[in-house]
């Protein structure tokens, strides 16, 4: 479905103005709940791995099984929300996360908590989804479009942020205090969401059986023009997953920063992810943004890639992260917006394919980076990627225009 702009089905001018910036600010939360789900732990997973006496790569399944609970939920849930509404699915899914966060503290294993881990995902996969479903049930087009830019710029807080809490709150009282937060993050969002409106009435669910909702990917993993947006923003995710995870080793254990410091860094980087968002919107067609990003990903991880096989400097590798994460907001922009005006009429399942193959590439990455050499590894999987992005970005700027024809002159 394209061009789709009308007011008739929800257009953000049909929103009172006091519920128009409360519902951006609950899709923000809702957006940046699934960084926080992994980012804010991140700096954990050195003192998790001494703590539980096992190796990076296991404890990095924490990260890898999160990814797993997000992807399976988004596919569960996406049809479900079709079917039966957004409220509902947001609830429950909200009760499990907040359950799996607090027995995740007792944690006796590292077996019993990477169990938690896999829960923590499905719980906190709705939330995930539906700050891009919600938006695209209310709107459509350019202005979509523009919504989601501010929703990201935005939420470019989130994972700025979440590695320094996580990084302050594991160097003042352990690991456990992250999840405890996390649990309190979620109960902040079931509190307020009595005031969130359903965006999707009974008329506009789909009908007949739950079954049929399913029924939909079928369509949407047939539509090219979507499912090349959505291998886009898989690929970039999976550039983004494979930083966050290699991270601490390298920033912790190689160059030997304190937890603390390594959340400031990411947080820093972050802010540029979150400029390269709102900065998207400037490009015309929003698609020649992706792939600006692609070139600037291809090319900035190439030098990572070099930087981290033989050159060993903590300043090379953030003189080249900076510019890499600036290309990943560029991308996460147009591939979210152009995905999600193709899949409207399936808002729920759309968002599900586009979120669960960015897990999918995450799954796979996170796990890559921590075998053997740890430098040598990651540079392998910054140099596949982001030959990926940059060939998936040519193919999607090939395609017929996407917003607004008036956009191509």
């Amino acid at each position: 479905m394209k061009n789709t702009e009308t007011a008739s089905s929800g257009h953000p001018s049909a929103l009172p103005d006091n519920y128009y910036w409360f519902f951006i600010l609950y899709m923000v939360a809702l957006s940046a709940f699934g960084s926080f789900v992994n980012d804010m732990y991140t700096p954990s997973l050195p003192a998790m791995a001494r703590g539980f006496h096992t190796s990076a790569p296991v404890v990095q399944l924490g990260l890898s099984l999160g990814m797993a609970g997000l992807g399976l939920g988004q596919v569960i849930l996406g049809p479900v929300s079709d079917k039966v509404g957004r409220k509902p699915v947001l609830t429950w899914s909200l009760i499990l996360f907040t359950v799996a966060c607090v027995v995740s503290v007792f944690s006796p294993t590292i077996e019993f908590f990477l169990v938690c881990r896999f829960f923590q995902g499905i719980g906190a996969s709705s939330g995930y989804f539906l700050g891009r479903t919600m938006p695209a049930d209310v709107t459509g087009g350019c202005t979509l479009a523009k919504m989601m830019a501010i929703i990201g710029a935005i939420n470019g807080v989130a994972p700025a942020s979440a590695p320094v809490l996580g990084g302050i709150l594991a160097d003042w009282h352990g690991w456990q205090s992250v999840f405890v937060v996390l649990a309190l993050m979620s109960v902040a969002l079931l509190a307020f969401l009595p005031r969130l409106r359903e965006s999707l009435p009974p008329s506009r669910r789909q009908k007949g059986s739950l079954w049929k909702s399913f029924g939909a990917y079928g369509s949407l993993l047939r539509n090219r023009p979507f499912m090349t947006h959505v291998l886009l923003k898989g690929a970039a995710l999976g550039l983004l997953f494979a930083y966050m995870s290699a991270s601490p080793f390298i920033l912790q254990e190689h160059y030997g920063l304190s937890q603390t410091l390594f959340g400031l860094v990411m947080g820093f980087n972050a802010l540029f992810t979150a400029l390269g968002s709102f900065l998207a919107l400037r490009f015309r067609p929003l698609k020649k943004a992706a792939l600006a990003g692609g070139l600037l990903l291809f090319v900035s991880f190439a030098g990572e890639a070099v930087s981290l096989w033989s050159i060993h400097s903590f300043w090379v590798f953030e003189a080249w992260m900076i510019p890499a994460v600036f290309g990943l907001g560029l991308i996460f922009t147009p591939a979210n917006t152009l995905a999600m005006n193709e899949g409207r009429a399936d808002a729920g399942t759309s968002s599900a394919v586009l979120g669960v193959t960015g897990y999918i590439f995450g799954m796979i990455v996170t796990p890559l980076v921590g075998l053997g050499d740890v430098l040598h590894s990651t540079a392998i999987v910054f140099m596949v990627l982001g030959v990926l992005v940059a060939v998936v970005a040519y193919a999607s700027v090939r395609l017929a225009p996407d917003l607004d024809p008036a956009e191509q002159k």
